[in-house]
Protein backbone atom coordinates (compact mmCIF):
# COMPACT_ATOMS: atom_id res chain seq x y z
CA UNK A 1 0.00 0.00 0.00
CA UNK A 2 0.69 3.57 -0.02
CA UNK A 3 3.77 4.49 2.51
CA UNK A 4 3.46 6.59 5.81
CA UNK A 5 -0.77 6.82 6.00
CA UNK A 6 -1.35 8.12 9.59
CA UNK A 7 -3.31 5.69 11.71
CA UNK A 8 -6.20 8.03 11.23
CA UNK A 9 -6.41 8.35 8.02
CA UNK A 10 -5.93 4.85 7.28
CA UNK A 11 -8.94 3.69 9.69
CA UNK A 12 -11.24 6.17 8.17
CA UNK A 13 -10.06 4.21 4.22
CA UNK A 14 -10.98 1.16 5.82
CA UNK A 15 -14.30 1.97 7.07
CA UNK A 16 -15.00 3.82 3.73
CA UNK A 17 -14.37 0.69 1.98
CA UNK A 18 -15.57 -1.26 4.21
CA UNK A 19 -19.17 0.52 4.23
CA UNK A 20 -19.58 0.45 0.78
CA UNK A 21 -18.46 -3.03 0.45
CA UNK A 22 -21.09 -4.24 2.71
CA UNK A 23 -24.02 -2.03 1.18
CA UNK A 24 -22.84 -3.31 -2.63
CA UNK A 25 -22.39 0.19 -4.08
CA UNK A 26 -20.59 0.02 -7.60
CA UNK A 27 -17.37 1.96 -7.46
CA UNK A 28 -13.27 1.12 -8.24
CA UNK A 29 -10.56 2.52 -6.29
CA UNK A 30 -8.11 4.93 -7.59
CA UNK A 31 -5.00 7.45 -6.99
CA UNK A 32 -1.97 6.01 -5.32
CA UNK A 33 -3.46 2.79 -4.83
CA UNK A 34 -4.64 2.07 -8.45
CA UNK A 35 -0.77 3.44 -9.55
CA UNK A 36 0.53 0.70 -6.84
CA UNK A 37 -1.36 -1.87 -8.37
CA UNK A 38 -0.17 -1.37 -11.96
CA UNK A 39 3.11 -0.36 -11.61
CA UNK A 40 4.21 -1.05 -8.15
CA UNK A 41 5.53 2.36 -7.43
CA UNK A 42 4.51 3.08 -3.44
CA UNK A 43 4.21 6.74 -2.58
CA UNK A 44 1.81 8.90 0.18
CA UNK A 45 -1.49 9.87 -0.47
CA UNK A 46 -3.22 12.34 1.81
CA UNK A 47 -6.99 11.30 0.12
CA UNK A 48 -8.42 7.72 -1.15
CA UNK A 49 -9.89 8.25 -4.48
CA UNK A 50 -12.84 6.85 -5.12
CA UNK A 51 -14.53 6.27 -8.99
CA UNK A 52 -18.53 6.18 -9.71
CA UNK A 53 -20.94 7.05 -11.69
CA UNK A 54 -23.06 10.56 -11.06
CA UNK A 55 -26.15 8.32 -10.17
CA UNK A 56 -24.00 6.04 -7.56
CA UNK A 57 -22.71 9.24 -6.22
CA UNK A 58 -25.93 10.47 -5.27
CA UNK A 59 -26.92 7.22 -3.65
CA UNK A 60 -23.35 7.00 -1.30
CA UNK A 61 -23.85 10.43 -0.01
CA UNK A 62 -26.65 10.00 1.98
CA UNK A 63 -25.95 6.49 3.40
CA UNK A 64 -22.55 7.91 4.35
CA UNK A 65 -23.93 10.17 6.41
CA UNK A 66 -26.39 7.81 7.85
CA UNK A 67 -23.14 5.97 8.88
CA UNK A 68 -21.57 8.95 10.39
CA UNK A 69 -19.49 10.09 7.59
CA UNK A 70 -19.45 14.23 6.60
CA UNK A 71 -20.11 14.91 3.04
CA UNK A 72 -20.21 16.88 1.09
CA UNK A 73 -20.27 18.29 -2.57
CA UNK A 74 -17.53 20.42 -3.51
CA UNK A 75 -18.05 20.23 -7.65
CA UNK A 76 -21.18 18.85 -8.74
CA UNK A 77 -19.64 18.20 -12.00
CA UNK A 78 -16.61 15.69 -10.54
CA UNK A 79 -16.42 15.51 -6.88
CA UNK A 80 -17.65 15.01 -3.56
CA UNK A 81 -16.16 14.53 -0.48
CA UNK A 82 -16.03 12.39 2.69
CA UNK A 83 -14.88 13.48 6.33
CA UNK A 84 -14.37 12.34 9.58
CA UNK A 85 -12.09 14.61 11.76
CA UNK A 86 -9.21 16.26 9.46
CA UNK A 87 -9.06 13.12 6.62
CA UNK A 88 -11.31 12.53 3.82
CA UNK A 89 -12.34 10.56 0.80
CA UNK A 90 -12.68 11.69 -2.44
CA UNK A 91 -15.83 10.31 -4.94
CA UNK A 92 -14.62 11.26 -8.25
CA UNK A 93 -17.56 10.87 -11.02
CA UNK A 94 -15.19 12.60 -13.80
CA UNK A 95 -12.39 15.78 -13.98
CA UNK A 96 -13.34 18.82 -13.78
CA UNK A 97 -13.53 20.10 -17.28
CA UNK A 98 -16.92 18.01 -17.82
CA UNK A 99 -14.89 15.79 -20.85
CA UNK A 100 -13.86 12.60 -19.09
CA UNK A 101 -17.11 11.27 -17.01
CA UNK A 102 -17.33 7.69 -15.51
CA UNK A 103 -19.77 5.30 -16.46
CA UNK A 104 -20.62 2.26 -15.76
CA UNK A 105 -18.02 0.63 -17.82
CA UNK A 106 -15.10 2.29 -16.00
CA UNK A 107 -16.46 0.13 -12.89
CA UNK A 108 -17.51 -3.47 -14.45
CA UNK A 109 -13.48 -2.90 -15.94
CA UNK A 110 -11.93 -2.46 -12.71
CA UNK A 111 -9.75 -4.89 -11.44
CA UNK A 112 -9.55 -6.98 -8.28
CA UNK A 113 -7.47 -5.76 -5.43
CA UNK A 114 -6.73 -5.58 -1.74
CA UNK A 115 -6.63 -1.84 -0.61
CA UNK A 116 -6.38 -1.31 3.56
CA UNK A 117 -7.11 -4.86 4.29
CA UNK A 118 -10.67 -4.67 2.00
CA UNK A 119 -11.03 -7.03 -0.89
CA UNK A 120 -12.22 -4.45 -3.27
CA UNK A 121 -10.81 -2.89 -7.01
CA UNK A 122 -9.01 -0.87 -8.48
CA UNK A 123 -9.33 1.15 -12.21
CA UNK A 124 -8.29 -1.01 -14.83
CA UNK A 125 -4.62 0.46 -16.35
CA UNK A 126 -7.18 1.94 -19.42
CA UNK A 127 -9.30 3.81 -17.12
CA UNK A 128 -5.99 5.35 -15.47
CA UNK A 129 -4.55 7.04 -18.04
CA UNK A 130 -8.10 8.66 -19.44
CA UNK A 131 -8.55 10.01 -15.66
CA UNK A 132 -5.03 11.59 -15.86
CA UNK A 133 -4.94 12.71 -19.68
CA UNK A 134 -5.87 16.36 -18.65
CA UNK A 135 -4.15 16.39 -15.46
CA UNK A 136 -1.71 18.82 -17.08
CA UNK A 137 -1.61 21.97 -14.22
CA UNK A 138 1.61 24.16 -13.54
CA UNK A 139 0.93 22.72 -9.78
CA UNK A 140 0.58 19.29 -10.86
CA UNK A 141 1.00 17.05 -14.12
CA UNK A 142 0.51 13.14 -14.22
CA UNK A 143 2.40 12.73 -16.92
CA UNK A 144 4.97 10.66 -15.43
CA UNK A 145 2.05 8.56 -14.16
CA UNK A 146 0.74 8.25 -17.47
CA UNK A 147 4.32 6.87 -18.47
CA UNK A 148 4.70 4.51 -15.95
CA UNK A 149 1.61 2.54 -16.69
CA UNK A 150 2.11 1.97 -19.94
CA UNK A 151 5.90 0.68 -19.13
CA UNK A 152 3.96 -1.16 -16.29
CA UNK A 153 1.32 -2.99 -17.80
CA UNK A 154 2.94 -4.24 -21.07
CA UNK A 155 1.84 -5.70 -23.31
CA UNK A 156 -1.62 -6.33 -21.48
CA UNK A 157 -2.41 -2.74 -22.10
CA UNK A 158 -6.06 -2.75 -23.81
CA UNK A 159 -4.69 0.39 -26.70
CA UNK A 160 -8.17 0.09 -28.22
CA UNK A 161 -10.39 0.77 -25.22
CA UNK A 162 -8.16 3.80 -24.39
CA UNK A 163 -8.76 5.53 -27.90
CA UNK A 164 -12.13 4.61 -27.15
CA UNK A 165 -11.84 6.79 -23.70
CA UNK A 166 -10.02 9.82 -25.13
CA UNK A 167 -12.01 10.21 -28.67
CA UNK A 168 -12.07 13.53 -29.91
CA UNK A 169 -9.49 14.32 -27.30
CA UNK A 170 -6.77 12.18 -29.08
CA UNK A 171 -4.28 14.47 -29.55
CA UNK A 172 -3.69 14.79 -25.43
CA UNK A 173 -3.42 10.96 -25.86
CA UNK A 174 -1.11 11.52 -28.43
CA UNK A 175 1.12 14.04 -26.17
CA UNK A 176 1.21 11.65 -23.31
CA UNK A 177 2.65 8.50 -25.88
CA UNK A 178 5.54 10.93 -27.18
CA UNK A 179 6.49 11.77 -23.98
CA UNK A 180 6.59 8.25 -22.90
CA UNK A 181 8.53 7.87 -26.72
CA UNK A 182 10.55 10.56 -25.23
CA UNK A 183 11.53 8.95 -21.67
CA UNK A 184 11.46 5.52 -22.52
CA UNK A 185 13.05 4.93 -26.53
CA UNK A 186 14.01 1.65 -25.88
CA UNK A 187 10.30 0.45 -25.19
CA UNK A 188 8.68 2.31 -28.05
CA UNK A 189 7.25 -0.80 -29.18
CA UNK A 190 5.07 -0.70 -25.90
CA UNK A 191 2.63 1.23 -27.45
CA UNK A 192 2.23 -0.74 -30.85
CA UNK A 193 2.76 0.43 -34.28
CA UNK A 194 -0.04 0.27 -35.66
CA UNK A 195 -0.88 2.87 -32.63
CA UNK A 196 1.21 5.20 -33.35
CA UNK A 197 0.33 4.64 -37.04
CA UNK A 198 -3.30 5.75 -36.42
CA UNK A 199 -2.34 8.86 -34.64
CA UNK A 200 0.20 10.32 -36.46
CA UNK A 201 -1.56 9.89 -39.54
CA UNK A 202 -4.66 11.83 -37.84
CA UNK A 203 -2.57 14.47 -36.58
CA UNK A 204 -0.96 14.91 -40.27
CA UNK A 205 -4.61 15.38 -41.62
CA UNK A 206 -5.44 18.05 -39.17
CA UNK A 207 -2.15 19.68 -39.73
CA UNK A 208 -2.45 19.23 -43.61
CA UNK A 209 -6.06 20.54 -43.58
CA UNK A 210 -6.47 23.17 -40.51
CA UNK A 211 -9.48 24.03 -39.58
CA UNK A 212 -10.02 27.88 -39.27
CA UNK A 213 -13.34 27.93 -36.73
CA UNK A 214 -11.49 25.08 -34.60
CA UNK A 215 -12.63 25.89 -30.88
CA UNK A 216 -9.32 27.49 -28.57
CA UNK A 217 -9.06 24.47 -26.05
CA UNK A 218 -6.24 25.53 -23.66
CA UNK A 219 -8.90 26.24 -20.84
CA UNK A 220 -9.84 22.60 -21.07
CA UNK A 221 -6.28 21.68 -20.45
CA UNK A 222 -5.57 24.71 -17.59
CA UNK A 223 -8.20 27.57 -16.96
CA UNK A 224 -5.42 29.82 -15.17
CA UNK A 225 -2.50 29.35 -17.26
CA UNK A 226 -4.77 29.74 -20.07
CA UNK A 227 -6.94 32.73 -18.13
CA UNK A 228 -5.38 35.63 -20.71
CA UNK A 229 -6.67 33.52 -23.93
CA UNK A 230 -9.97 34.08 -22.33
CA UNK A 231 -10.22 37.26 -20.36
CA UNK A 232 -8.07 39.36 -22.21
CA UNK A 233 -8.07 38.01 -26.07
CA UNK A 234 -11.56 37.56 -26.08
CA UNK A 235 -11.54 33.53 -26.80
CA UNK A 236 -14.20 31.40 -26.37
CA UNK A 237 -14.57 29.80 -22.76
CA UNK A 238 -14.82 25.96 -24.06
CA UNK A 239 -14.33 24.96 -20.12
CA UNK A 240 -17.54 27.45 -19.52
CA UNK A 241 -19.19 25.30 -21.86
CA UNK A 242 -18.45 21.72 -21.44
CA UNK A 243 -18.78 21.89 -17.36
CA UNK A 244 -22.39 23.33 -18.24
CA UNK A 245 -23.37 20.77 -20.87
CA UNK A 246 -22.34 18.58 -18.33
CA UNK A 247 -24.32 20.16 -15.59
CA UNK A 248 -27.29 19.58 -18.22
CA UNK A 249 -27.00 15.76 -19.01
CA UNK A 250 -26.68 15.14 -14.66
CA UNK A 251 -29.95 17.28 -14.30
CA UNK A 252 -31.69 15.45 -16.61
CA UNK A 253 -30.67 11.90 -15.91
CA UNK A 254 -31.34 12.85 -12.28
CA UNK A 255 -35.12 13.77 -13.44
CA UNK A 256 -35.17 10.74 -15.65
CA UNK A 257 -34.53 8.64 -12.60
CA UNK A 258 -37.16 10.04 -9.99
CA UNK A 259 -39.71 9.73 -12.62
CA UNK A 260 -38.66 6.10 -13.13
CA UNK A 261 -38.75 5.85 -9.36
CA UNK A 262 -42.39 7.65 -8.91
CA UNK A 263 -43.63 5.11 -11.54
CA UNK A 264 -42.21 1.88 -9.91
CA UNK A 265 -43.62 3.10 -6.68
CA UNK A 266 -46.89 3.86 -8.52
CA UNK A 267 -47.38 0.31 -9.63
CA UNK A 268 -46.74 -1.31 -6.44
CA UNK A 269 -49.04 0.85 -4.97
CA UNK A 270 -51.91 -0.27 -7.11
CA UNK A 271 -53.90 -2.93 -5.51
CA UNK A 272 -53.98 -6.12 -6.94
CA UNK A 273 -57.32 -7.72 -7.83
CA UNK A 274 -58.39 -10.80 -6.70
CA UNK A 275 -58.35 -14.01 -9.21
CA UNK A 276 -62.10 -14.90 -10.71
CA UNK A 277 -63.84 -17.00 -8.72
Amino acid sequence: MPTEIPEPQASLFCEVLRVLEEKGFPYAVSGAFALRQHTGICRFTKDLDLFMTAATSRQVMPYLEQCGFTCEVRDPVWLSKVHKGEFFVDLITGMSNGVVVVDDSWIERANPAMVQGIKTRVLAPEELVASKIFVAKRERFDGADIAHVIYGTYPRFDWDRELELVGEHWEMLLWSLLLFRYVYPAQTNYVPASIWSRLLRKLQSEISKPDPKANFRGSLVDENMFAIDVNEWGLANLLEERRKRRMEEMQQRQLLQQQQMQEQQQQQQQPVNPPPQ
